[in-house]
Formats: structure tokens, sequence, C-alpha cells
């Protein structure tokens, strides 16, 4: 395809711009689904047997993040505004990713009553499994809010060393899940790494000061997790909805 260079950046702009918005809609679509007692795992899988919407990018959790699509969704709005053109759509899909953020820290809020000297941990830092990318990453500013909060932040993340970060000051990062999950109040999962699908948490329940998990990728089992005695809360997934979205049987 061959095109004029003003075209060019468009289509990159565009198409990137198209994706954030997917995952920005499908959350809000989570967050309705949390009012009304729907599963939005099955929402998205019903939405992506249609053709013309496909299964791709209807994810719902805690927002995009990475190199490209923060970018690229600030840099058509801003050349849309240099031209005079005020792209209202663009606000809303960057106002939803930040929302989900905040709505993470609420969650909690209404779990422990107060985030102050709360000890929360999150299980992921990168802003997707499989790379070491931290730019835009959720997890940044979860921490931020959290310590903001008042609370005592430790995380785990296999592509982040031990120690402290520059990017999670006030924040204790450890070698292993079982020593970041040490007396915790409550469990964030941030990230979808493929090893916290495996984690025993049955063994982990005997580590956690309080066994809460708020679930921002909707990864793990919410049915295995309260019969362990968790208190589990994901994204647009209700309490007593025990099928995940892929083995549903949905009408056609």
């Amino acid at each position: 395809m061959r095109t004029s260079v003003p075209t060019a950046e468009m289509i990159k702009y565009a198409s990137n711009a198209f994706l954030a918005t997917k995952i920005s809609f499908i959350n809000e679509i989570a967050n309705v689904c949390e009012e009304v007692g729907a599963d939005v795992r099955s929402v998205a899988h019903g939405m992506g047997l249609d053709h013309r919407i496909g299964p791709h990018f209807l994810q719902a959790g805690i927002g995009y993040g990475g190199s490209c699509f923060p970018k690229d969704v600030q840099a058509l709005k801003q050349l849309a505004g240099n031209s005079g053109y005020h792209f209202q759509l663009l606000n809303a899909v960057i106002e939803v990713n930040h929302l989900q953020k905040r709505r993470v820290v609420g969650k909690l809020k209404q779990r422990l009553g107060t985030l102050r000297d709360a000890r929360v941990a999150l299980l992921g830092l990168t802003f997707k499994p499989n790379t070491d990318d931290l730019r835009e990453a959720a997890s940044i500013v979860l921490a931020a809010r959290l310590w903001s909060e008042g609370a005592v932040v430790t995380a785990y993340d296999p592509m982040v060393s031990a120690g402290s970060h520059e990017q999670f000051p006030g924040v204790d990062i450890c070698a292993d899940v079982t020593t970041a999950l040490q007396g915790v109040d409550a469990v964030v999962l941030v990230t979808e790494w493929a090893e916290f699908g495996r984690l025993d948490w049955t063994e982990l329940r005997d580590v956690v000061r309080r066994p809460i998990i708020v679930d921002g990728r909707d990864f793990l089992d919410p049915v295995a997790l309260r019969r362990l005695g968790f208190e589990y809360e994901g994204v647009g997934v209700p309490d007593l909805q025990p099928v995940r979205a892929e083995k549903a049987d949905l009408p056609v």
C-alpha cells in the first residue's frame, strides 16, 4: 500500500487509537456489568462471535499501557486539536483508561475501609506479560496512589529485579511471590503472567493476613479462590458467576 506521508501517519495513529477505544469500551461495559450483575467475560465472548466486531482487544481489565497506545492516542488527539478539531471520543478513551486504575483503589477501600497502614501486594509490574517494558504500566499509577493513601506496598514481577526501583518509590519489590504476599491485607493482580495462574493459593492462604484478591485482569479462577476462603473481586465479574467466557454455552 502506497500513501502520502500524512496518510501513513494517520493509519498508524488511527489503528492504535481504535484498539485503545475497544479496550476502554469493554472496560466501560465491565463497569456496567458490575452494577447489573452481568459477566463481562461472557458479554465479550458473545460480542466477539460477531465477525463485524471480532474477539480481539475485548479483555476487560485495568486499562491499556505500553509504548504505543498511550502515546499514539495522545498524539492523534493533539494532531486533531492543532488542526482545530476537538476529538471528543479520544478524550473519553483516555479518561476511561485513567478511571480503571482509580476503580481498583476504590475496590480496595470498600474491602479494607482505609488504606492507611494497610499492606497491599501487587502481582506483576510490567504493562503486559512476557516483556520487561514498564512504559505507561498500570502498576506505576496504582503503586503511587496506594502509597499516597498511606498503604505499605510490596510487589513481585518475574522481569523486575528485587529491591528498590526509581519507577516505584516506596515500594518493596520482592524476589518471589511468597515474600511479596507475606502478611498482606490484599493482593492486586496487575499483570497476567502465566506463572500466576499456577500459584498454590492453598499455601498462600496461610501467608496473607487477610484473604482479599482484586484480579485486575480477570485471570484467576474466582470459584476456586472463593472455595479457599478468599474474597475475590474481578473486573465486571459478578460474585456468583463461575463460568469462564471461553467455556460458556452462549446462544448465537
